[in-house]
């Protein structure tokens, strides 16, 4: 007896210790999990779900940022009726006179141009004949921008990841709630043609329940990040232990399994491989070999939801494995997987004439019974846009897609494909994957972005008129 009264007083001193440690950081740890805190929902303030804002017959949008990434928001927008480009911020000229040139081949009048300083863009966001503020700049100006824009009266469009910090994903929240603006990240990975008519899939059954799912963002960056001119990747990881880009292999996934819309992320846990290429990549870039670079060179995520479903995430973007979103639902009815290949399984029936033991037991269907299938249960958006979507591009024509339903949805007065509490949801495995191996890939509750509404909507749609 005194020896378990001794273990239990142990055992509480330990949990007292951890927890007075925690004592001015923003989460405590109670049992074995990590919780992070919620703040509450400011007064007055209400959620978002469902939030739709007052039909627009144009969208009129300011773009900031202009590179690699941001150059192709003008191109596709001027593709889009019932859009003007109002104004185009870069602190490069070069990049905002090739915007330029878009909109004087699609026939558009030239747009406002904002450069010259780093605060430019605060003049963009304050102008009073802009809807939309489009952020495509590097990630440290995200949420800066986002904000401002918020508090200038504009919706926002915000590039990924959104943000990189609990508190910030707390403020874009607030701000939207508060404002009633939408904030909205760009993931256009929820737009690619497989993703969507699989989802289509999903909603109508065809996989049973889908019980796990698995998502990546596996990218050989090697040769780019060791440019002199190309290291900001390689700098953030330098700093930084965890899943620096979570968001294109969970956003689909989490559609899938209707998070925010029935279900819920509750625990997450981290696990890295060391550093071996990172340092090398960072010593080739900079002529500096640091021993203490954080990122690992495979991160792997495990995500339990409310309902006991599964979600499984790799980051990878320094060995020389081929690109990969890993994609694939596993449901109790059927299969689906886009790399290497786009595969489909469904049902369980074991061709005749093969033992149910064998390796041949249940294979994939044949390419023509798949693309049979995924012509039948096309998506709506694709048989709408997807013709153009090809025309114009943007990683295969799903940014274009992704543009056009957010003018779709601003034009009729719908709820976007993509709220706020998605953009926070599809950005926190950053930080707390982070926490996670901080302390030893320990569990850590996911926070309820909704504030308790995770559950008030029943299902994921696309919103359509009527």
């Amino acid at each position: 007896m005194k020896k378990i009264t001794l273990i239990l007083t142990f055992l509480t001193a330990v949990f007292v210790l951890c927890t007075s440690c925690c004592e001015h950081k923003p989460y405590k740890i109670i049992g074995c999990t990590i919780v992070c805190d919620t703040p509450a929902r400011p007064a007055g303030q209400q959620d978002m779900l469902g939030f739709a804002a007052e039909p627009m017959d144009t969208v009129r949008v300011g773009f900031i940022g202009l590179g690699s990434r941001g150059i192709g928001g003008p191109k596709r927008w001027s593709q889009i009726d019932g859009t003007k480009i109002v104004a185009l911020c870069d602190l490069n000229q070069e990049r905002i006179d090739k915007a330029q040139g878009y909109l004087d081949k699609a026939g558009r009048p030239r747009a406002a141009e904002y450069t010259g300083s780093e605060d430019a863009w605060r003049k963009l966001c304050e102008r009073d004949d802009i809807d939309l503020v489009y952020v495509a700049t590097p990630w440290a100006w995200h949420v800066e921008m986002s904000l401002y824009a918020m508090e200038c009266g504009k919706h926002v469009a915000v590039e990924v990841p959104a943000a990189f910090t609990m508190e910030e994903l707390w403020q874009l929240i607030d701000t939207s709630e508060r404002t009633r603006r939408h904030c909205m990240m760009l993931e256009n990975c929820i737009y690619d043609f497989f993703e969507l008519t699989t989802l289509n899939m999903a909603q109508q059954g065809l996989f049973g329940e889908i019980l796990h799912t698995e998502g990546a963002y596996i990218h050989s960056l090697d040769h780019s990040m060791r440019r002199p001119d190309r290291t900001w990747r390689i700098d953030h990881l330098r700093n930084f232990r965890g899943d620096a880009y979570p968001t294109h292999g969970l956003g689909p996934l989490c559609l899938a399994l209707n998070i925010h819309r029935g279900d819920r992320l509750k625990t997450l846990v981290a696990m890295d491989t060391k550093a071996v290429m990172g340092p090398d990549i960072y010593a080739s870039a900079h002529g500096e070999r640091l021993n203490d670079f954080q990122n690992g060179d495979q991160t792997t995520t495990l995500i339990r939801t409310e309902h006991g479903k599964v979600i499984q995430l790799h980051h990878n973007i320094v060995t020389p494995r081929p690109y990969s979103r890993d994609y694939a639902l596993v449901g109790t009815n059927g299969y689906a997987v886009k790399y290497p290949v786009e595969a489909l399984r469904i049902g369980n029936e074991v061709p005749e004439g093969v033992s149910p033991v064998s390796l041949r037991a249940h294979p994939f269907m044949s390419d023509e019974e798949r693309d049979a299938l995924l012509e039948e249960y096309e998506h709506p958006i694709l048989k709408e846009v997807g013709s153009m979507a090809k025309k114009v591009g943007g990683h295969g024509g799903m940014d274009y897609i992704m543009d056009y339903r957010l003018v779709y949805c601003l034009r009729h007065g719908l709820p976007l494909d993509m709220d706020v509490y998605d953009l926070a949801e599809w950005s926190c495995p950053a930080p707390l994957s982070a926490l996670s191996l901080q302390h030893g890939s320990a569990p850590v509750a996911v926070p309820d972005f909704t504030r308790g509404a995770w559950n008030r909507v029943n299902g994921y749609r696309h919103a359509m008129k009527e």
